[in-house]
């Protein structure tokens, strides 16, 4: 299976039928086009628009709104089109009944609707979210009566999204339900977003009433069902966050089962830049990584200043102007950063509780003679694990044998030692060493952007390999010390993560 897709997302097109906007389309279309020019070979190329596709739902407007997809399906990029409802799309209270209606017009989702795209493995869920936003308060008072009926109706949301992914194993997906790469689309923020916001809406009194009612049940029912991506609209914001909870169905085993599970939220602005704000669109490409077989999400996004101007890259501080996050279980955190969690629920550690310990945080590739060659994930591994091995010596309970504590120490230092000698080989320096050491949590992609992995000219790359299989060795030894063998600076164990 190719599992390779990409989804080019416009959202709050705010169409009104008087043609005003059609130019605008047609520069926000010929920016896409060139943002889609690698990816023509790719056999899934959706474009998805995440609602407010008209700024009311008049036949003019809905007209318009057909006219331009079917402006967007003409131009060959694409091989499937979607959306959903926004707040405008909809009908208003007052309005005389009749075929006026955005969902009917434009055959939008009235509840949700799952799109499966065989070839790439990718389950696209398409939710609608007009019943289950605090907007609709936003006008009036919000009396209790009115606030429970949508927090009821956003937790049914959570009901339908489940619903529509149907059990495991239906029939028309191809694979594993737990294999797919699933995103979720709808329009209205399903929780708070901190960048993108801050520079309009951070803080405004009226703020909490863009959002669902209910977004703590969401994050769940997303996260449980593996969703990997969500992407919305409504707002006119850019913005992307990392939202992550603990999963209920994590064990204290040693199988390597992830503790985390982890959603990233998308947001777009309005595409066309409506209610004076800057246009944007986003590319969303999955498929493998530059680094080896696991695949990541690249996201591109593209805005446009409020006064006019061309589309351009947005993240133009990164390396091409592409934001690029793990996916599927790579989402899970480190395995270094899953056990601090259980050291730190501990008031003290016990001798078969570090042999345990020590098992998970070193049967990883970097710590063996057949595991990854590249410096940088080497040092990213031995980064994480010293900072957790410090937790685990600082809990070791006093009362355990000298030779234990005295292990304990010598771990530590050859742990140092692994650090310092990676990131000699990568030409770091003490400083910036030091500023390494000093985070918390080092994110591997940015470690990889800033040393790519490559030696400093005039390094004995062979020597230096030699190094650090000894200093492995010498590990294994202070290892078996508190219990287990592990074979440090062999072969690779089957399955070691990386």
């Amino acid at each position: 299976m190719d599992r390779s897709f990409v989804i080019a997302q416009i959202s709050d097109l705010h169409l009104d039928g008087s043609g005003r906007l059609l130019a605008t389309i047609e520069a926000l279309s010929a920016a896409i086009r060139k943002g889609m020019a690698d990816y023509a070979d790719i056999p899934d190329r959706i474009l998805l628009i995440t609602g407010d596709l008209v700024d009311d739902p008049t036949p003019r407007a809905l007209d318009e709104a057909l006219a331009v997809i079917a402006s967007f399906r003409r131009t060959g990029l694409f091989t499937d089109i979607q959306a959903v409802a926004g707040n405008h799309d909809v009908k208003r209270p007052g309005q005389r009944a009749g075929r006026y209606d955005a969902y009917d017009y434009l055959h939008l989702p009235r509840t949700s609707k799952s799109n499966y795209y065989r070839h790439a493995g990718l389950d696209l869920v398409l939710l609608d979210s007009n019943r289950a936003s605090l907007t609709t308060l936003a006008s009036g008072n919000v009396d209790e009566a009115a606030y429970n009926a949508l927090v009821a109706d956003s937790a049914r949301l959570s009901v339908e999204l489940a619903g529509s992914m149907g059990t495991v194993g239906r029939a028309d997906y191809a694979e594993p339900s737990e294999n797919l790469v699933r995103v979720l689309a709808l329009h209205h923020h399903p929780l708070p977003q901190a960048t993108g916001e801050g520079k309009r809406f951070l803080g405004v009194p009226d703020e909490p009433l863009m959002y669902l009612a209910a977004p703590a049940t969401f994050l769940e029912a997303a996260t449980s069902l593996n969703v990997s991506l969500v992407l919305h609209g409504h707002r006119h914001v850019e913005g992307l966050t990392r939202y992550s909870i603990p999963d209920p169905r994590a064990t204290r085993s040693e199988n390597g089962e992830p503790f985390w599970r982890t959603i990233y939220v998308l947001s777009c602005p309005s595409s066309t830049g409506q209610a004076g704000d800057d246009a944007g669109f986003n590319i969303i490409h999955f498929g493998p990584s530059l680094h080896g077989t696991a695949h990541r999400f690249a996201i591109a996004r593209y805005s446009r200043p409020r006064n006019g101007g061309a589309f351009t890259p947005l993240d133009s501080n990164l390396p091409d102007g592409v934001i690029r996050l793990p996916a599927g279980r790579d989402f899970s955190r480190d395995p270094a950063v899953q056990s601090t969690i259980e050291i730190a629920s501990c008031a003290t550690l016990k001798r078969d509780q570090v042999a345990a310990l020590a098992r998970r945080l070193l049967t990883r590739s970097a710590f063996y003679a057949g595991g990854d060659a590249d410096w940088s994930g080497a040092l990213h591994a031995y980064l994480v694990t010293s900072h957790a091995w410090a937790d685990i010596a600082g809990k070791f309970a006093r009362s355990e044998h000298r030779h234990d504590v005295e292990a304990m120490t010598a771990v530590t230092l050859l742990l140092c030692r692994l650090i310092e000698h990676s990131a000699g080989v990568l030409g770091i320096d003490r400083v910036q060493l030091d500023e390494l050491l000093a985070q918390r949590l080092v994110d591997h992609d940015d470690l990889r952007r800033e040393w790519p992995g490559v030696s400093r000219t005039c390094v004995d790359v062979a020597a230096h390999a030699r190094r650090r299989l000894q200093l492995l060795r010498d590990l294994n030894e202070q290892v078996k010390v508190l219990g287990p063998d592990l074979d440090l600076g062999g072969e690779t164990p089957p399955r070691a993560p990386p």
